[in-house]
Protein backbone atom coordinates (compact mmCIF):
# COMPACT_ATOMS: atom_id res chain seq x y z
CA UNK A 1 0.00 0.00 0.00
CA UNK A 2 1.28 3.43 -0.95
CA UNK A 3 1.69 6.07 1.66
CA UNK A 4 0.50 9.43 0.90
CA UNK A 5 2.80 11.76 1.53
CA UNK A 6 1.38 14.98 3.22
CA UNK A 7 3.17 18.56 3.28
CA UNK A 8 4.97 19.41 6.19
CA UNK A 9 3.15 22.85 5.99
CA UNK A 10 0.18 21.70 5.86
CA UNK A 11 0.68 19.78 9.24
CA UNK A 12 2.56 22.50 10.79
CA UNK A 13 -1.07 25.04 9.71
CA UNK A 14 -3.06 22.17 11.09
CA UNK A 15 -1.21 21.52 14.39
CA UNK A 16 -1.33 25.76 14.95
CA UNK A 17 -4.91 26.03 14.23
CA UNK A 18 -5.66 23.10 17.05
CA UNK A 19 -3.52 24.43 19.30
CA UNK A 20 -5.18 28.10 18.95
CA UNK A 21 -8.68 26.21 19.37
CA UNK A 22 -7.66 24.81 22.42
CA UNK A 23 -5.99 27.77 23.89
CA UNK A 24 -9.24 29.56 23.58
CA UNK A 25 -11.37 26.79 25.12
CA UNK A 26 -9.15 26.79 27.84
CA UNK A 27 -9.10 29.86 28.48
CA UNK A 28 -12.97 30.36 28.07
CA UNK A 29 -13.44 27.26 30.70
CA UNK A 30 -11.73 29.68 32.85
CA UNK A 31 -13.96 32.35 32.64
CA UNK A 32 -16.96 29.71 32.93
CA UNK A 33 -15.50 28.26 36.10
CA UNK A 34 -14.43 31.30 37.93
CA UNK A 35 -11.15 30.67 37.53
CA UNK A 36 -8.17 33.00 37.31
CA UNK A 37 -5.65 32.49 34.36
CA UNK A 38 -1.65 33.34 34.80
CA UNK A 39 0.14 35.01 31.75
CA UNK A 40 3.69 36.24 31.36
CA UNK A 41 3.64 40.14 30.68
CA UNK A 42 6.13 42.47 31.00
CA UNK A 43 8.97 39.96 32.24
CA UNK A 44 6.28 38.96 34.72
CA UNK A 45 3.67 36.24 35.61
CA UNK A 46 0.56 38.34 36.05
CA UNK A 47 -2.82 36.70 37.56
CA UNK A 48 -6.16 37.45 35.69
CA UNK A 49 -8.90 37.23 37.62
CA UNK A 50 -11.73 35.20 35.47
CA UNK A 51 -14.29 38.27 35.50
CA UNK A 52 -11.36 40.03 33.36
CA UNK A 53 -10.83 37.43 31.24
CA UNK A 54 -11.80 38.42 27.65
CA UNK A 55 -12.81 35.59 25.74
CA UNK A 56 -12.35 35.85 21.81
CA UNK A 57 -13.03 33.01 19.14
CA UNK A 58 -9.79 32.15 17.27
CA UNK A 59 -9.16 33.65 13.86
CA UNK A 60 -8.52 30.98 11.63
CA UNK A 61 -5.80 32.28 8.74
CA UNK A 62 -5.69 30.68 5.36
CA UNK A 63 -3.12 31.25 2.78
CA UNK A 64 -3.41 30.88 -0.93
CA UNK A 65 -0.54 29.11 -2.31
CA UNK A 66 1.05 30.16 -5.16
CA UNK A 67 1.85 26.22 -6.03
CA UNK A 68 -0.82 25.27 -8.52
CA UNK A 69 -2.55 21.68 -8.13
CA UNK A 70 -2.69 19.18 -9.96
CA UNK A 71 -6.17 18.56 -11.59
CA UNK A 72 -8.15 15.73 -10.97
CA UNK A 73 -6.78 14.63 -7.95
CA UNK A 74 -9.49 14.88 -5.60
CA UNK A 75 -7.46 15.17 -2.45
CA UNK A 76 -8.62 17.96 0.13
Amino acid sequence: MKKIKRSPSLWVHQAHEAFRRAVAEAIAEHRRNGVPIAIWRNGKVVRIPAEQIEVREPQIEYEVSSKKGKSGTGSH
